[in-house]
């Protein structure tokens, strides 16, 4: 897929998530349409998920909706490249994971990845949107690009 196919289809899946996400408030049901939505519309993504904010332990990720095979149940803040993207609240694009000072496998299978912060209408982190490829370099900044767009509208705007 080309980088202009591949923004076609960001395109493409932004639109879908937007008109399937119109008027549900909840949080939970939001996550989850978004990341099967995008699971289901990229071949190289092996998993796709959410971490969300532990609002009892608010410098810790747990496993919100995903899908794809069995993830980590927490992260902490700081820590791979989940807890990175939490505490610096910057996408992370990663594309060797192995390489990826203090990496988590949580499959082993996973090779390449890409991290984005959901932030809430006031800038707050409420949980980080994980993209994982068995393939080495699969993410770019067409992937950042739109996928910081879908995340933006989805739930900080």
């Amino acid at each position: 897929m080309t980088k202009e196919e591949k923004a076609k289809q960001y395109e493409t899946i932004a639109k879908e998530i937007a008109a399937v996400i119109d008027g549900e408030d909840n949080i939970t049901a939001r996550m989850a349409t978004v990341s099967n939505i995008l699971h289901h519309g990229f071949d190289h993504y092996f998993w796709t998920g959410f971490y969300v904010v532990d609002p009892n332990k608010p410098e810790e990720l747990v496993i919100g909706p995903y899908q794809g095979t069995l993830g980590c149940l927490r992260i902490p803040f700081g820590k791979g490249v989940c807890g990175t993207a939490a505490s610096t609240k910057t996408t992370q694009v990663v594309e060797d994971v192995h390489a990826f000072p203090g990496h988590i496998a949580c499959d082993a299978r996973s090779e390449s990845e890409i991290v984005v912060p959901v932030l809430d209408k006031t800038g707050a982190l409420i949980a980080v949107l994980d993209v994982d490829s068995d393939k080495p370099a699969m993410f770019d900044e067409v992937d950042q690009d739109g996928l910081e767009a879908i995340i933006n509208a989805s739930f900080g705007n």
